[in-house]
């Protein structure tokens, strides 16, 4: 069977190796669709800053087998994985920091989620790191549950208000699911940014406030004029562009929410003025991954067509073209969610 992996940086290779052998609390999938996510980009064209080196953490697939204790799921079943799950009963854990789990990182899809066959080792079986979804979904949209949850956890992390208004750093596919969240929890004014100009205008699809380009050198003053003077109450940085967590920083109000949300490159720095942050009472936050409970309403919430992924999806690439699939990703050339299909 074809698994992608990351030969050297830049260079992604599609080799065939054997397909994974199951245990007794194991379950065997096959891909029919996987996201490419920025995490994933970093991956192969950046420097990561976790461990693992795995691609893939956004698949949905059919169930092929079962290990012999497995009684929750069958043959023919279709699901969602999820390649990390922590243990729900650690210190991290208790205070709702599961992303943080020792056991969180310990666990993954064998060999990786970007395979034609992977296995879902019996913890992630166990512990709801398997969603059966319906019929009516198709294999891209389950594709995209896992980065909407990643994103219902990062508006977990924040106070708002309906009303509010927030700005968006980056809108690439996280950075519009954030927009239908604002959309969802009835914000009044919602501004995008972005360098990419295709991006930029895809927003305008989405009944923003204003979709602004990050080099426009008035951008600032677009925000102040359309928030009485005093910024957005929420800005969400869902780029890896340090210069934007700046820009969001300047562009929140006193007493506002910034959230880091992109993946940012491992050593990246940032000189901030923090007396900035102080005076203006700026509460900054980061969200890192999603656990099972986001998971779960980020399904909910696509099953039950309150969040339309769907047209977000502009491209699908067949797993042996990945290298193509990457390259156009990195450029983000007239591309919003790119596929990757078995």
């Amino acid at each position: 069977m074809k698994s992608a992996s990351v030969k050297e940086p830049s260079v992604i290779s599609v080799d065939d190796v054997e397909k994974p052998q199951l245990t007794s609390g194991d379950v065997l999938v096959q891909m029919h669709a996987c996201g490419i996510c920025g995490s994933d980009l970093e991956k192969v064209f950046g420097q990561y800053g976790q461990p693992s080196m795995r691609l893939g953490h956004e698949p949905s697939g059919i169930i092929l087998d079962v290990g012999s204790d497995v009684t929750k799921f069958k043959k023919g079943d279709r699901v969602f994985t999820h390649h990390h799950v922590p243990c729900y009963d650690c210190h991290y854990c208790n205070h709702g920091n599961e992303t943080m789990c020792q056991k969180y990182y310990e666990t993954n899809l064998s060999p990786c989620g970007l395979s034609e066959e992977y296995v879902v080792p019996a913890w992630n079986v166990s512990h709801g790191g398997v969603l059966k979804i319906s019929d009516s979904l198709s294999y891209e949209e389950a594709a995209m549950i896992e980065p909407l949850a990643c994103c219902v956890r990062a508006w977990s992390k924040f106070a708002y208000r309906e009303g509010d208004s927030t700005a968006i750093f980056g809108v690439g596919p996280t950075g519009m699911m954030h927009v239908m969240l604002a959309h969802a929890k009835k914000f009044s004014k919602i501004f995008c940014f972005d360098i990419n100009d295709f991006r930029l205008d895809f927003a305008k699809k989405f009944n923003i406030t204003a979709s602004i380009s990050s080099m426009d050198e008035h951008r600032k003053q677009t925000i102040l004029d359309n928030t009485g003077g005093q910024g957005v109450d929420v800005a969400i940085v869902a780029t890896s562009s340090l210069k934007a967590l700046d820009d969001a920083i300047d562009m929140t109000r006193k007493g506002g929410t910034v959230m880091m949300f992109g993946v940012p490159s491992k050593g990246a720095k940032l000189d901030l003025d923090m007396s900035r942050i102080y005076s203006k009472e700026i509460t900054l936050v980061t969200s890192y991954a999603a656990s099972d409970s986001d998971t779960k309403e980020a399904l909910n919430l696509i099953e039950s067509s309150q969040i339309d992924v769907k047209q977000l999806i502009t491209h699908t690439y067949s797993i042996s073209d990945s290298q193509k699939a990457f390259d156009h990703a990195r450029t983000g050339e007239n591309a919003m969610k790119i596929i990757i299909t078995k």
